[in-house]
């Protein structure tokens, strides 16, 4: 974060996963990062306003998400390829 901090103020940075999705409406995955990979559905589900989870790194089974109750949708690479 050190790195990214020099880009300037008009980013707001979290100490961890959760306190980033505080009060969010929606968790957008964009990395691939270890910290990312195993979050606690029920801590999201508390924290965040909604369940809602979009993935654009596809780091989730959307079976298991389903079956936590999270509203989870992947990028399809198939339907972005044609």
């Amino acid at each position: 974060m050190p790195k990214c901090r020099r880009i300037g103020n008009q980013i707001e940075y979290a100490d961890c996963m959760y306190a980033a999705v505080l009060d969010a409406d929606v968790l957008l995955v964009v990395t691939e990062w270890k910290e990312f990979r195993m979050p606690s559905c029920p801590v999201l589900k508390k924290t965040m306003n909604t369940n809602i989870v979009i993935d654009g790194r596809n780091i989730y089974e959307s079976t298991e998400m389903q079956k936590l109750d999270m509203d989870y949708s992947c990028i399809d690479w198939l339907l972005v390829l044609n």
